[in-house]
């Protein structure tokens, strides 16, 4: 595919001057569902730098994730391709024997992570280093276990912080994080002990007493490596926070406080048998906190771009990598937390899959602007190099063979710019074998095959998926199994019941 640049010759200050590249920061949130923002729809958490965002710039009501779990949705925005397509389509975890030692059993840490991406295929951030820009990635990678094939120091990332292993990231004051900088002449990925923490116990009520919050150190990373860029080289920034994802923790800071005394009724969830998580007390104002603490970090990012004058060349997007969770005593359905979607993650149903998606870049992306255009994450990858005017990515591919489609996605720069010519897709495809789900979404119609029963649902006058109308109309059902047998690339890993033809 060889894509049309956008940039060229613009007009700054009446004089013709030949633009740069622009800056991108991907902010991407772990398991917060459509309606999880004020400017969503959500009535009870206050999310106002998010929603400023949206004000000043693009605000999309169909944006969909690669998968309804995190590493396959990732993997479809790092590759450009379809859960049919991509290698990582589940959570498939690696550990030792040993693995139990993520949660403090044992100091002589096992190696955790997930399964790698393909190493012969190409991701967005080597293509941006390739062309010229400085990467940095803060959160979670889950596109690799630690020492593989894949893990950031080998993947195009100049300056990682954060967790390896997205098993890990379930904990919100675990016993290391992971660290590399190129800058830095570090040869690999290391560990960061958190030593604070360490000394209290997994398990129990002492758990609390640790000091040293993920969430609160990666976003101080992310600020530090931000603080290091400057007009004369272009950086891409993955920043993949885990709020509000599984344990329901945070400090008892003054974001906390004011949900505690905001729900006159709220929650106590005491844990399960066998669960990875503490017992929690006031769960929605956990959750509240979480998101809130969230949208401050995203204040903070926009405040640090206008303080060093990289706010009108800076691309921001915000979104989530799949929908609402209900793990750790969280409570979509207080929350309205679906945006009157049906669905929760792990589904491909709508609200699984389907989330919020903001872009702001002042003086391009137009201020305000809802759009109702159909994309997923596979067409970042093509929408990136659109933006940075890399005009042909195809070349980065590190195996080229003939007759293979490497990539799946289509730019969505044209509408982001206000363009005409905008493509879009003839369907838009999901699989995920942990629910043995298939979902396919053409026009409005959409289709969910669960265990090899296609249920069908015309979205346009039934959002919520409540009326299959598989029977009444045979026609679309066999085109839209005949596009899951087209797309479908059998995997050893990760299997999926077919739909009967």
């Amino acid at each position: 595919m060889v894509l049309t640049g956008t940039l060229g010759i613009i007009a700054v200050n009446g004089f013709a001057k030949k633009a740069v590249k622009p800056n991108i920061i991907y902010i991407m949130c772990d398991d917060m569902g459509y309606g999880d923002l004020g400017c969503y729809g959500q009535p009870f958490i206050n999310t106002p730098h998010i929603d400023q965002m949206a004000s000043e710039g693009m605000r999309f009501t169909q944006a969909y994730a690669g998968s309804p779990v995190s590493a396959p949705s990732r993997a479809c925005l790092m590759t450009g391709q379809h859960s049919g397509h991509t290698w990582v389509r589940g959570n498939k975890e690696y550990w030792s024997p040993k693995h139990m030692v993520m949660y403090g059993k044992n100091k002589d840490f096992a190696v955790v992570g997930q399964e790698p991406y393909a190493s012969d295929h190409v991701i967005v951030p080597e293509i941006m280093k390739d062309n010229g820009y400085t990467t940095g990635m803060f959160g979670k990678w889950a596109g690799g276990y630690e020492g593989s094939c894949s893990t950031p120091d080998k993947r195009g990332i100049d300056e990682f912080y954060g967790y390896i292993c997205q098993f890990q990231a379930h904990l919100y004051y675990p016993n290391f994080l992971n660290q590399y900088s190129r800058s830095a002449g570090d040869t690999a990925v290391s560990r960061v002990v958190l030593e604070d923490n360490i000394r209290y116990p997994m398990f129990g009520k002492d758990y609390f007493k640790r000091t040293q919050y993920s969430a609160d150190l990666i976003h101080r990373k992310a600020m530090e490596w931000l603080d290091k860029q400057n007009n004369r080289q272009p950086f891409f920034g993955i920043f993949t926070y885990t709020l509000p994802h599984a344990e329901l923790a945070q400090p008892e800071d003054s974001i906390l406080m004011k949900y505690e005394k905001k729900f006159f009724v709220d929650k106590t969830w005491g844990g399960q048998e066998g669960s990875r998580y503490n017992p929690v007390v006031h769960t929605h104002a956990q959750f509240a906190g979480m998101i809130s603490r969230l949208d401050q970090y995203v204040g903070e990012i926009l405040d640090k771009l206008k303080e060093k004058g990289l706010d009108e060349n800076t691309i921001v997007i915000f979104t989530s990598d799949n929908g609402p969770h209900e793990e750790g005593g969280a409570d979509p359905s207080f929350f309205g937390r679906d945006g009157k979607l049906r669905g929760l993650k792990r589904q491909c149903y709508e609200g699984g899959i389907r989330i919020p998606f903001i872009v702001r870049w002042p003086g391009h992306v137009q201020a305000g602007v809802t759009s109702d255009l159909q994309f997923a994450f596979y067409d970042l990858m093509p929408t990136f190099c659109d933006l940075a005017g890399i005009k042909d990515y195809v070349k980065h591919y590190k195996n080229k063979k003939k007759d293979v489609d490497y990539f799946d996605g289509i730019s969505i720069a044209p509408t982001l710019l206000g363009k005409e010519g905008q493509k879009k897709h003839d369907f838009l495809y999901w699989e995920f074998h942990e629910t043995d789900q298939f979902g396919v979404r053409v026009g409005d119609w959409k289709m969910v095959v669960i265990k090899g029963v296609p249920h069908l649902y015309n979205l346009s006058t039934d959002l919520h998926e409540d009326h299959d109308v598989a029977a009444e109309h045979p026609d679309i059902v066999k085109k839209m199994v005949g596009i899951i047998y087209a797309q479908h690339t059998p995997s050893k890993y990760f299997k999926v019941t077919m739909p009967k033809i």
